[in-house]
């Protein structure tokens, strides 16, 4: 039975571009064998800055939002984030939609497709990592990276240069290999 991938659309600013980026992607995804791929958006769950009374490491959430996202978290295998870099940095919906929930995310590895400027996005990349870790997640060193993406969009959706699509490929397969070992410390003791 494959993994479940979520390949989350980090950004929720009303003229991001992160769902073309995502929708290609998503393309990819849903060819590879490993996986079974969900794309998820993050703005569709409406976070609001945490809001719920208790810790998350209590999973009591009074929310309806909350007990969305808990629940689409809790029902990954693996996690593609597609994501900007605004200002240096990762978006505060990412790092917000991070902090909402603590068991939900612990021993799933993660891949990053990153798009922006001449960077690509990788300083956003490098502190999203940092971030995972704390709740315990694998971030694994493949990533896709799309630097100037924007050269890349047209009528017809966002189309990388072809060795962009090999290193998704490459990318998901040891994202899959990761879930596949990760699996023994996802079961109940």
């Amino acid at each position: 039975m494959p993994l479940k991938l979520h390949t989350i659309i980090c950004s929720t600013r009303p003229t991001r571009l992160g769902p073309k980026v995502a929708a290609w992607f998503d393309t990819i995804a849903q060819a590879h064998a490993g996986f079974e791929a969900v794309l998820v958006d993050l703005a569709d769950f409406n976070l609001p800055v945490f809001d719920e009374p208790k810790h998350p490491r209590l999973r009591d959430y009074v929310h309806d939002h909350t007990k969305a996202w808990s629940a689409s978290v809790a029902a990954a295998d693996a996690f593609v984030f597609v994501t900007p870099e605004y200002n240096y940095g990762p978006p505060p919906s990412f790092t917000n939609a991070v902090n909402y929930l603590v068991h939900e995310w612990a021993y799933k590895p993660a891949a990053f497709v990153s798009y922006g400027g001449a960077s690509g996005g990788l300083r956003s990349v490098q502190m999203e990592k940092l971030l995972l870790t704390s709740v315990k997640v694998m971030p694994i060193p493949e990533g896709v990276a799309l630097p100037m993406f924007n050269q890349h969009l047209g009528e017809d959706g966002f189309k990388p240069p072809e060795l962009q699509d090999k290193a998704a490929v490459a990318m998901l397969t040891e994202l899959a290999r990761w879930g596949e070992a990760m699996k023994g410390l996802r079961a109940p003791s």
